[in-house]
């Protein structure tokens, strides 16, 4: 640890600890992970783009969903996978704070897409005679554009209001780049970082509570409409809340983890809580959607054993 304030060349990434024989193990586990998310994403991307069928709103936000899933993995995996067969588990500051942009951008962009993808689900199912014309080509691709747009400009000012900070260390306790462990490690005035923090954590709030109020509305219109409404609202609504569900929990284990004292737990179920937003979305939501909507589900099949 360094006593004086100054500014950091490099950061120490403390959760990792000596594998042994396993690390070889490790490696390829992580790997294997890797390139089934690459696959299972890639395939999807392809089947969207390449089936004109499938050139409908609700498929177009769900490529942009798998696009961010191959934009975060991207951002963690092969630094994980060099990390693991490193002796010294060190990273420079500006590679730190390029894997703390993609991370956490990453994150934002899944939220946004979650929530006009429930947008979408409700003008189908909620106003079928309106969707045609209220959700336009024009319509999607401004949508999915602030989908990008926004948490790239909203974690730019993040990251700017951190990098100015002046450090009393350079040991982070994760296995991967940390915004907030990185603030915590400032001598000097946090306040605007907090305050901006603050206001961040409440936007996303309000996306997750929006998103939570649109599938009431579906499911209130669901249960006063007949037996076919109710099964297209079953089919097409369940991915999402189970997408939604599953990131917001990984998401709450890591801001439990930031916020209070894990020593007690043990390490190895601290850094699964850590990596488990940014390891298992990716790999949940392809399998989600490609097993339970129907049109892609066939689409696959065809590709896969070439029947197209």
């Amino acid at each position: 640890m360094m006593k004086n304030s100054t500014q950091v060349s490099y950061f120490t990434l403390a959760a990792y600890f000596d594998t042994g024989a396993f690390e070889f193990i490790c490696f390829m586990i992580v790997m294997l992970l890797y390139l089934l998310i690459l696959c299972a994403n890639v395939l999807l991307i392809v089947v969207i783009c390449m089936n004109r069928s499938l050139h409908e709103p609700m498929y177009l936000f769900l490529c942009s969903l798998f696009v961010n899933e191959l934009y975060g993995s991207t951002g963690l995996f092969p630094f994980l996978l060099v990390q693991i067969l490193s002796d010294v588990h060190t990273v420079s500051a500006s590679l730190c704070f390029l894997q703390i942009f993609c991370v956490y951008t990453y994150a934002s962009i899944q939220f946004s897409n979650l929530s006009i993808m429930s947008y979408d689900r409700y003008l189908a199912i909620c106003c079928p005679l309106q969707y045609n014309t209220r959700m336009t080509f024009h319509k999607v691709a401004v949508l999915i554009s602030l989908s990008w747009l926004y948490p790239f400009l909203a974690i730019f000012v993040l990251i700017s209001l951190t990098i100015p900070l002046q450090l009393c260390g350079n040991i982070i306790p994760k296995v991967y780049c940390d915004n907030y462990s990185i603030v915590k490690l400032s001598c000097s005035d946090t306040t605007v970082n907090n305050v901006y923090g603050i206001i961040y954590t409440f936007t996303t709030v309000v996306l997750v509570l929006l998103i939570l109020y649109t599938y009431m509305r579906i499911l209130k219109v669901c249960f006063s409409g007949s037996k076919q409404t109710r099964q297209k609202a079953v089919s097409t609504c369940t991915p999402h809340l189970a997408s939604l569900l599953n990131f917001s929990c990984g998401c709450f284990f890591e801001i439990v983890q930031n916020r209070f004292d894990m020593n007690r737990v043990p390490n190895m179920l601290r850094i699964f809580l850590s990596l488990y937003w940014l390891t298992c979305q990716p790999l949940f939501n392809p399998v989600m959607y490609g097993l339970n909507v129907t049109k892609i589900r066939i689409t696959c099949k065809s590709v896969i054993f070439g029947k197209m």
